[in-house]
């Protein structure tokens, strides 16, 4: 895609985050041959939907940072349930306040943040984060055996962007993608703009099941390698385990994306993970702005490729931790001048 103007502000408010997506993105092209537009990439959803710079309110518009007694957070209704849900999160926060904004000022911002993810909503308190996690941990959990990605058998067990992005990425590598949704529950990017989820998935084999007959598991049985954004005990429940499948035949790998790693149950997507890494612009007066299109979401789908491939190169038998908010504040620290 040409960087026309319009991309060319976007790509501007991220470019000085950018430096260790850079250096991924160099590495995974040498480990695979696959060149990735990085503009494209991080942008083409909002260019396809006429999408405006963020300010406060997110680019798709369900996400808002709001100030809080001592900061500001990030509170993120992206489904019709959290809107249903917004007013037993205002009488949770014990306001009478029937606006979020007005709620908000009243308390701290991590506990707007904890009161929301208690109802399940996705929220976050904004960075600096307070952690200095890698992007990805890797789990030896099997043999290893070095191959190629060519021609190898990917399961893509996520939805919407990050998971598809990585599948994406394996698949223009030669690898064998197998989109796999469920009946009751098909993937929510196929409400958005159908350029963009064509993009993500083009080329892909698609499977719906029913995931309680139990044909989840031998699918995933099938695969080399399995990404997945599912909370670890939802995918038990459906016998499928991660532990089982990398020691079953060596030089698999399975991917496991999440908002804050397997051992940590809330939610998250693209636009509040960001915000939880601390990856935030900021305005003219130096309160806190949306960067990109729920950029934690192409950043992680990213960091996940690349993680891949070069587990691959030392023989796999991994399970490969992807955190969207560690990935976030990967760059978020990368932009923090030296003192």
């Amino acid at each position: 895609m040409a960087r026309n103007a319009d991309l060319g502000r976007w790509l501007a408010a991220v470019e000085p985050y950018l430096g260790p997506l850079t250096t991924v993105v160099e590495d995974f092209s040498g480990l695979t041959g696959v060149v990735v537009d990085l503009t494209t990439t991080l942008f083409l959803r909002a260019h396809l939907a006429g999408f405006d710079l963020p300010g406060r309110t997110s680019a798709g518009g369900s996400c808002q940072l709001l100030a809080a007694a001592d900061g500001w957070a990030a509170v993120n209704l992206a489904r019709p349930d959290d809107h249903a849900n917004l007013p037993a999160l205002l009488a949770r926060l014990g306001t009478p306040d029937s606006d979020l904004h007005s709620a908000a000022r009243k308390t701290t911002a991590a506990e707007l943040a904890r009161t929301a993810q208690l109802m399940d909503i996705a929220a976050a308190a904004l960075g600096p984060a307070p952690w200095d996690r890698a992007p990805v941990r890797v789990e030896r959990r099997g043999e290893r055996r070095p191959r190629d990605l060519a021609g190898l058998r990917v399961v893509d067990l996520s939805a919407l962007w990050a998971g598809p992005l990585c599948a994406r990425l394996l698949g223009l590598a030669g690898a064998r993608v197998t989109k796999v949704e469920s009946e009751s529950r098909p993937d929510g990017a196929r409400s958005g703009h159908p350029g963009f989820y064509r993009w993500l998935h083009d080329g892909h084999d698609s499977l719906v099941l029913d995931f309680a007959s139990g044909a989840l598991a031998a699918v995933v049985a099938e695969a080399d390698i399995v990404i997945e954004a599912s909370r670890p005990r939802a995918l038990k429940r459906l016998g499928v385990h991660p532990e089982e499948f990398l020691a079953a035949r060596p030089g698999r790998v399975w991917v496991s994306i999440t908002g804050y790693g397997r051992d940590d149950d809330r939610i998250a997507f693209g636009d509040d993970a960001a915000v939880a890494g601390g990856l935030a612009g900021r305005d003219a007066h130096g309160d806190p702005v949306f960067l990109g299109d729920a950029l934690a979401d192409p950043v992680t789908g990213l960091y996940a490729a690349h993680a891949v491939a070069r587990s691959l190169v030392y023989g796999g038998g991994e399970l490969l931790c992807v955190s969207m908010a560690d990935c976030a504040a990967a760059l978020s620290r990368s932009a923090v001048p030296p003192c």
